[in-house]
């Protein structure tokens, strides 16, 4: 019975530690993922500023810190095409009223629908509640076309969330237009 025992905790102990291994693995790449956006921020000499907050999930979650993120807050839509084979990212004001059916004729798609967790995870390396510009660094084979709203284009302050969703970047328009042009994205603007 004794050696039933020692042996049932030591099966325990070596599934916990391979559980706590892989828990320490994701952590590290959430972590990197969110620091990649400020080395190359920083390595492109662009002034932004970083706040710490609760996880936000949504635009109506952004209520909680407009009061410590002055300008414009955005929400980012990401989306596919009716193959699957098209990404889309779209930026604009958190109040904006988007019309799914309107806008695949304004940014030349066919029938668009919101991408899938596994897809947002696999072409952005996100999470749900995460996506943001600056999550086309991840964008490797460039398959996401990205569109911004016209009314965000010149403003000096806007917030985005860096790659993950218990921080906000605030950054001026010229800013993310120099950080996108150096990752080779190109910005089409949408009147939404």
């Amino acid at each position: 019975k004794g050696v039933i025992i020692v042996i049932t905790r030591l099966v325990w102990y070596n599934q916990f530690k391979i559980i706590l291994n892989g828990i320490r693995r994701i952590i590290m790449e959430i972590l990197e993922n969110e620091k990649q956006i400020y080395d190359k921020l920083d390595s492109l000499g662009i002034d932004y500023s970083v706040i710490e907050h609760e996880p936000v999930y949504t635009a109506a979650d952004l209520e909680s810190i407009k009061d410590r993120a002055h300008g414009v807050h955005c929400k980012n839509l990401f989306f596919r095409n009716a193959k699957g084979d098209k990404y889309y990212l779209i930026s604009c004001t958190d109040n904006a009223q988007v019309d799914v059916k309107g806008l695949k004729e304004k940014i030349g798609s066919t029938r668009l629908s919101f991408a899938s967790a596994e897809r947002l995870e696999k072409v952005l390396n996100l999470l749900p509640g995460s996506v943001n510009p600056f999550s086309l660094i991840n964008d490797r084979e460039k398959v996401v076309n990205f569109f911004i709203e016209k009314k965000l284009v010149g403003e000096d302050q806007l917030n985005f969330h860096p790659n993950v969703n218990h921080k906000t970047v605030t950054i001026s328009y010229a800013g993310l237009e120099k950080y996108l042009s150096d990752l080779g994205v190109i910005i089409n603007k949408v009147e939404l």
